[in-house]
């Protein structure tokens, strides 16, 4: 069987070698979805993460979330390499962390979101996400999901980054849904 490292591998060279710009109009689905679900909620939280890497460039979607509910978080990382979710603005002053990504100063308030979209390297027909390897967003959100925190996770990503199958373990946490350019995954 393949490990998680040969497909990490894989799926890196072929995200860099396919990648492109997806159009903000390809992201009305998934911001419609987040908007209807959430629409008696007074403030909607919603986790974002800074591309890089070749992601899929999820803040084509920022336009969309221009309303007063929805109040936008970039992951930074704590001490003993947890996440911490910090509001956050398009003004807003971003510092390169450990790993080259850009993410918010402190000063901001920290929050638990209510979805969070999240990153991957390849995904599989049953949820599964395969990350870079550190474990940050598997952590996060099973910790949230022991808070009894009903958390969304979707998990954003080019089509072409479907894989047959992606190796669990236990400490890996499975996504809700995964958005692409195609829409929902079915």
């Amino acid at each position: 069987m393949i490990t998680k490292d040969q497909l990490r591998k894989k799926f890196l060279a072929l995200r860099k070698k396919k990648y492109y710009e997806v159009s903000s109009d390809k992201f009305n689905e998934l911001i419609n979805y987040i908007k209807k679900k959430y629409k008696f909620k007074k403030k909607i939280f919603v986790a974002l993460y800074y591309p890089s890497n070749f992601e899929i460039n999820i803040f084509q979607t920022l336009n969309n979330f221009k309303s007063s509910k929805s109040v936008l978080l970039l992951p930074k990382i704590q001490d003993g390499n947890s996440l911490e979710f910090i509001e956050w603005n398009r003004r807003d002053v971003l510092l390169v962390n450990k790993f080259g990504i850009p993410e918010p100063v402190k000063k901001q308030r920290s929050h638990l979101p209510d979805v969070v979209l999240v990153p991957l390297l390849a995904y599989d027909n049953n949820k599964n996400r395969l990350g870079y390897g550190k474990g940050f967003y598997d952590r996060y959100l099973n910790n949230l999901k022991k808070q009894n925190k009903k958390i969304e996770a979707i998990g954003v990503a080019f089509s072409f980054q479907n894989c047959k199958k992606i190796p669990t373990s236990k400490f890996d946490f499975q996504l809700s849904n995964i958005f692409t350019e195609k829409g929902f995954s079915k």
